[in-house]
């Protein structure tokens, strides 16, 4: 059988394997000493609704009905998804997996309506770098600087109506520490949270006004409603 994207949730033993195993990579890499709760604290920083339809989604690639990759976008603002949750099944890494998942959520988003996508990754994942460059993201830092006068790597690219063009968003420059990159990504993520959960909750109450249905991923891509979830083969 062919590999199939489906649309899932956050809490959805489907998207366990895409959890466990992010938790498993991120805290092997960076620890859990400097990040209370660790990876999976993380990782349920924000309300599950904001990986679901129209403001964002969560694709799962699967394999003869088991998870093998996945990832996730969430709105900033209008214009922007922040593309997070990027993960392959470790002994299925060098098949495109990822190149698989991020085409599909940047197309999931366009269709949405969004014409932005930012991302994020650490400065241990030389090779998610490598790949999000590849892909054609903009780095917003210096890539001659050392990666951990950043921490957080930043990138950004246009799609959908904007496809093709040059970002614009100014190349942050390094801090002078390791301590002062953790204080700055910090502060970064809690200005974008408070900004994120006040469009979560504004768009929260519009909907429950409205009386609007939520959407699978097969209805995003076909600007239609569909009938139940679910899967489109790759």
């Amino acid at each position: 059988m062919p590999d199939v994207i489906i649309h899932s949730t956050l809490l959805h033993p489907s998207t366990q394997p895409l959890i466990e195993g992010l938790i498993s990579e991120y805290d092997g890499r960076y620890g859990t000493r400097d990040r209370p709760g660790g990876a999976r604290g993380e990782i349920f920083r924000y309300p599950e609704g904001l990986y679901s339809p129209p403001l964002g989604d969560l694709l799962l690639v699967q394999r003869d009905g088991r998870t093998i990759a996945g990832g996730a976008f969430m709105s900033h603002d209008d214009e922007t998804a922040e593309i997070k949750r990027i993960w392959t099944d470790p002994s299925l890494r060098r098949q495109g997996l990822a190149r698989t998942i991020m085409s599909a959520l940047e197309q999931s988003a366009a269709a949405l309506g969004y014409t932005r996508t930012y991302l994020s990754t650490g400065f241990r994942q030389p090779e998610a770098v490598a790949l999000y460059l590849s892909l054609g993201y903009r780095p917003l830092f210096d890539t001659a600087a050392d990666p951990q006068l950043y921490r957080s790597l930043p990138f950004e690219k246009h799609i959908g109506a904007r496809a093709g063009q040059k970002g614009s968003t100014p190349v942050y420059p390094p801090a002078a520490s390791f301590e002062e990159a953790t204080l700055r990504v910090k502060a970064l993520k809690e200005g974008q949270e408070a900004k994120i959960l006040a469009r979560f909750a504004g768009h929260g109450a519009a909907r429950v006004e409205a009386g609007i249905d939520g959407l699978s991923y097969q209805d995003v891509l076909s600007g239609h409603k569909a009938q139940t979830s679910v899967g489109t083969a790759i």
